[in-house]
């Protein structure tokens, strides 16, 4: 290999390798931490109802309060009826995506104040800003194309990346004002999205389409352009893409999806775990050695029925979480029904947890459990980083999905009501 070869590799690996020495995020980086007058809570987003959920982030997980994340639901229907453009991927979202519902809101974060809520709405293609004391519109943000998707917030809480999934790119905003500050392109339908090294880069993971019924091995090609796109977050350049496709097929797995689903990553950002499309398991990726290193295959459901286009937008298992010391996973079954702690060192599995179409996995405000939200049943289930058992479970809104660390006001108990 040339010399000159030989250095461009290792300043690509030496850059990518700061990438495993910050913190996750805001509301990961002190799990169980409270900020002066602020109360550390989890948000849990009720898709369908369009509301969300606020319960103590630990111990009993009990609820404090509920916010409207729909309060301009009227104004918004007003401006889809009378755009025939708008109302045609309204209809999709919800006929496809939703499953004949609505997707009110996809993902949230709440301001480093306490005082706002930032919500992704997937059927009114924006994020908006919601006062948490009165469940008004704070401000509001059209994303570009026609669907909003999964966020992530910086380490310091300033920005929220929010994956536009129709236009194929993640936009980043200012967290107080709305205030667009640049945007960068992904693969097909951008997902997932991580800041990493401090708030210094944004990982994000696109999955392509996702609702055909071609979901055979031999269609996958039929899914689109996915690969994991690495970008400064300050000049929003790109400093990497990452194809799993070749990744898989360097190992055997050329039957695997490449679609990176949900994913984590170790304290250290050395690791990334992540779940493809129609895979019941995960998979190890090495980041400095860019290579995937490890395979998990997690038991079948014998129930489940095993034609793929039944599955949810070709998920098998959706959701997975790391507790903070980093040695034990948590995933969820989606489409097998069940929960499960899995210690990342040996790859031993814990006790099946059974859950309702389990869409998503977090960790609690003190490290402790593993929360999960049951789309299913309508709530959310605790398991016990250590053994694996279940905890308890909180019932919450109509089809809850994802599950954030946030803060409140120390006093706060749900919005003032006229």
């Amino acid at each position: 290999m040339p010399a000159s070869r030989t250095r461009h590799l290792c300043s690509v690996a030496a850059a990518l390798a700061l990438t495993v020495a910050g913190p996750a995020t805001a509301a990961s980086a002190a799990p169980g931490g409270t900020a002066d007058g602020l109360r550390e809570v989890l948000f849990v987003g009720n898709n369908w109802d369009g509301t969300a959920d606020v319960i103590r982030s630990s111990g009993d997980f009990a609820k404090i309060g509920r916010i409207n994340v729909i309060p301009d639901k009227a104004e918004r229907l007003a401006e889809i009826d009378a755009d025939p453009i708008k109302w045609i991927y309204y209809t999709a979202v919800r006929n496809e995506v939703g499953e004949g519902h609505d997707q009110y809101v996809d993902d949230m974060y709440s301001t480093p104040d306490g005082r706002y809520v930032v919500v992704s709405r997937p059927s009114f293609a924006d994020v908006v800003s919601i006062d948490l004391a009165t469940d008004k519109v704070n401000w509001r943000f059209p994303v570009a194309g026609y669907r909003a998707d999964h966020m992530a917030v910086s380490p310091d809480g300033s920005r929220v990346a929010v994956s536009a999934s129709t236009a194929n790119k993640v936009q980043v905003l200012d967290i107080d004002t709305g205030k667009e500050l640049g945007e960068f392109g992904t693969g097909d339908k951008p997902h997932e999205n991580f800041f990493t090294n401090g708030g210094r880069y944004i990982w994000n993971m696109s999955i392509g389409e996702v609702t055909t019924s071609l979901d055979a091995p031999g269609w996958d090609w039929t899914k689109g352009d996915r690969h994991l796109t690495v970008v400064d977050a300050t000049t929003f350049k790109q400093v990497r893409t990452i194809d799993m496709r070749q990744r898989l097929d360097a190992i055997g797995l050329k039957d695997f999806s490449d679609a990176v689903r949900p994913a984590a990553f170790t304290p250290d950002w050395s690791k990334l775990y992540f779940q493809v499309s129609f895979f019941n398991g995960f998979l190890e990726y090495d980041v400095a050695a860019d290579r995937i290193t490890r395979v998990k295959t997690l038991p079948e459901n014998p129930a489940t029925n095993p034609d793929r286009t039944t599955w949810l937008l070709d998920s098998r298992h959706h959701g997975i979480s790391m507790n903070p010391e980093g040695t034990k996973l948590c995933v969820a079954g989606t489409m097998d029904d069940y929960a499960t702690v899995v210690d990342r060192a040996s790859f031993d599995v814990g006790p099946l947890i059974t859950a309702s179409t389990p869409y998503w996995a977090t960790v609690s405000g003190d490290g402790r459990d593993c929360v999960i939200s049951e789309a299913g049943a309508d709530q959310v289930t605790a398991l016990d980083f250590a053994t694996g058992q279940k905890v308890l479970s909180v019932p919450v809104g109509d089809h809850p999905q994802r599950v954030r660390l946030g803060h409140v006001q120390a006093d706060w108990t749900g919005p003032a009501r006229s």
